[in-house]
């Protein structure tokens, strides 16, 4: 009050470091939006409804839970429904909803947050590249063209023919077995180009591949073999003091 009769301005050092402009990070992309936009395959009037033997399915493993909380069957109805029409429409997060007695804005959250929800259709096998530090370091930039041009499809896009559709996905809990690739549930692990264009060329064929690692070691066994644990393991009671045997 003093300093306004004397007509002061006061020193207000913090006002210069407020209109400062802020500094962020820049967007990065995705081939994946968040939101929904309605399109002519995929709206709320898109066909869609549980078959009987999923819907039989379904309720037995809602029993599982207490009365009131059959919401926490949530993860299981979205993956019958994603098995049963190959992907998932707004429509049957719709139906998962009802069915659950649940608002929609829960199966909305649920669905954009797990990458394994395919919100479009993805072509009838979907090829998933993972480029995670360790699959990177192994040579996934590589693997990816491979796979482009043995899918005959871009990153992001389905074949012509609806079999393939490739993305890019972040650590698929196999680092050990770098690199990976993953198509719909099967593992395909420590591929080479010629490996990726194998399984491929097989699964147009119709046959599916062998899962797991393609080099030959056994699951994540070290690659150049064995270097502890060779021998049989020590009998109970080894290395024990003899007053405590």
């Amino acid at each position: 009050m003093f300093l306004s009769k004397m007509n002061i301005k006061p020193h207000l050092p913090h006002v210069r470091r407020i209109l400062r402009a802020v500094s962020t990070s820049s967007t990065l992309g995705s081939e994946e939006l968040a939101v929904h936009r309605d399109s002519k395959d995929n709206n709320p009037n898109t066909p869609f409804n549980f078959t009987e033997a999923n819907m039989e399915r379904l309720e037995a493993i809602i029993k599982n839970y207490p009365v009131g909380f059959q919401r926490s069957a949530l993860a299981a109805a979205v993956d019958l429904a994603q098995r049963q029409a190959g992907w998932l429409p707004v429509s049957a997060m719709h139906r998962v909803a009802e069915v659950l007695d649940m608002p929609r804005m829960r199966v909305y959250e649920w669905a954009t947050f797990y990458t394994m929800v395919k919100r479009r259709f993805k072509g009838k096998y979907n090829i998933k590249v993972c480029v995670t530090t360790p699959c990177m370091l192994r040579g996934s930039d590589q693997i990816l063209e491979v796979v482009e041009k043995a899918a005959c499809c871009r990153l992001g896009e389905v074949s012509r023919d609806g079999l393939f559709g490739v993305e890019t996905v972040q650590c698929q809990g196999a680092c050990v077995n770098a690199p990976v690739v993953v198509v719909d549930d099967d593992y395909y692990e420590d591929v080479t180009p010629d490996d990726v264009c194998n399984i491929i060329n097989s699964i147009r064929l119709g046959t599916i591949p062998s899962q797991g690692p393609q080099n030959g070691r056994y699951a994540a066994e070290p690659v150049t073999g064995l270097t502890t644990l060779c021998g049989p393991p020590p009998c109970p009671g080894h290395g024990l003091q003899k007053a405590l045997c």
